[in-house]
């Protein structure tokens, strides 16, 4: 059976902790969607020091020595991003040998998608959408107008170069003759092949083969709900489906083989890039929550917005997604703050919204309703179970589940993998 873990935000949620933690207790852990867009830094003990660990495409359950990483179908994949983050885990100690697998039915990236990126931010001048220029949206584009070229591709060299270059051609059509040297990358990807092919497996045989015979798969998601394709603030999301329907397509499993899914919450609000933001705070406390919650993003450096906690925002994924219980992160960065505030409605014209609008001119109008609860003025990081939260804190928290309706089973009240309390539901 597969447990799978999702970003419930707009990202950055702290989901590679959770995965972290969780891992210990799977046999693998599996990507099912994004890119190198996404990113999480993971702080674990390497034969008794502590070290910071950067995943950008690979999955973070990596740093659990008895876990096999899988980069599925529904990714899209980078092969010299690949290898530079994977030089560079086990430069840092974390041996990866034998326990790394990448879908042969994995859409690839190339430079060209990059350059293409930026290109079409430029495109868009005031309207930019704030994208990592990963070349994560033109080689998902790729996908959907059945022009991408995928992992198996690579070990027909001829076949490969010749689409390869039909597909610069395409974009040289498109976007002008940009500097690319097609023929060098031509080259260069006959090496990355014989390097990657003893990464290359079949993942739709080999995860069925993996849960048949009692194995336990951990699902980790990319991005968040709020950056879905569908579901998210369209059209300043990612390229994927970022939800519970991405896991199934992403990786070729049904429905009825997901036993667990949890939703990560940061216990405030962040997002990275433009798009609409109704409690976003512009004040003191957006720059509290920003440099005491040291909100700069992992794969990008960029800072992020900051504000409070959304539960329209929260409802809207709850529905969605189907949480069977979430984890509550960095719940220590309001320790300061003499009161909280939680997003409950969003009015327009006076009337509340029936849930998050699809409409981003309509969202630019709401006007958040807030409760406002007071502070709990105490350090809670050194907390290692629920009673020892201040009574204000658990408040808080208790205000949070009863709202939408699911419990929070893990609360993060730090960066390491020990400040972590589990909490019976």
């Amino acid at each position: 059976m597969a447990t799978v873990v999702l970003g419930s935000q707009w990202g950055d949620e702290g989901k590679g902790k959770l995965v972290d933690i969780l891992s210990a207790e799977f046999d693998i852990c599996a990507r099912c969607a994004g890119g190198n867009n996404a990113g999480h830094t993971i702080v674990v003990p390497i034969n008794g020091e502590k070290r910071s660990f950067a995943f950008h495409l690979l999955p973070s359950g990596l740093v659990n020595p008895g876990c096999t990483g899988i980069v599925g179908s529904g990714v899209v994949i980078h092969i010299p991003s690949f290898f530079e983050e994977l030089d560079a885990l086990q430069a840092q100690g974390l041996d990866c040998s034998n326990r790394l697998f990448v879908s042969d039915r994995a859409t690839l990236v190339f430079d060209f998608h990059q350059i293409v990126d930026g290109l079409k931010e430029v495109e868009l001048g005031g309207s930019s959408i704030g994208t990592t220029k990963k070349g994560i949206g033109p080689a998902y584009s790729g996908k959907a107008s059945r022009s991408g070229l995928r992992v198996h591709h690579l070990f027909d060299h001829e076949t490969f170069a010749t689409k390869f270059r039909k597909l610069v051609e395409g974009r040289f059509k498109r976007y002008g003759h940009f500097e690319y040297d097609t023929e060098g990358e031509i080259l260069r990807y006959k090496a990355l092949a014989e390097r990657l092919k003893p990464f290359v497996v079949d993942s739709l045989v080999y995860i069925h083969k993996a849960i048949s015979s009692g194995k336990r798969v951990l699902v980790e998601g990319a991005n968040a709900l709020m950056l879905d394709i569908d579901f998210g603030t369209y059209p300043f999301v990612t390229s994927s489906s970022t939800g519970i329907g991405g896991v199934c397509t992403g990786l070729g499993i049904p429905p009825r083989l997901i036993e667990k899914t949890i939703g990560v919450m940061k216990a405030y609000t962040t997002r990275v890039g433009g798009g609409p933001f109704p409690t976003e705070q512009l004040n003191e406390i957006g720059v509290h929550l920003q440099e005491v919650g040291r909100e700069y993003g992992t794969t990008t450096g960029r800072r992020r917005r900051c504000g409070w906690l959304d539960l329209v925002v929260m409802k809207h994924s709850c529905m969605i997604n189907g949480y069977d219980a979430l984890n509550l992160t960095k719940l220590d960065v309001l320790d300061d703050l003499a009161e909280v505030k939680i997003g409950v409605k969003y009015l327009v014209d006076g009337e509340e919204l029936p849930g998050f609008p699809a409409d981003l001119d309509i969202l630019a109008k709401v006007e958040v309703t807030y409760e406002t609860l007071p502070g709990w003025k105490a350090d809670i990081s050194s907390a290692r179970t629920y009673e020892e939260l201040p009574e204000n804190c658990r408040a808080y928290i208790e205000f949070m589940e009863k709202f939408v309706g699911v419990p929070i089973e893990w609360i993060g009240v730090g960066p390491s993998r020990e400040s972590m309390i589990k909490k019976s539901t």
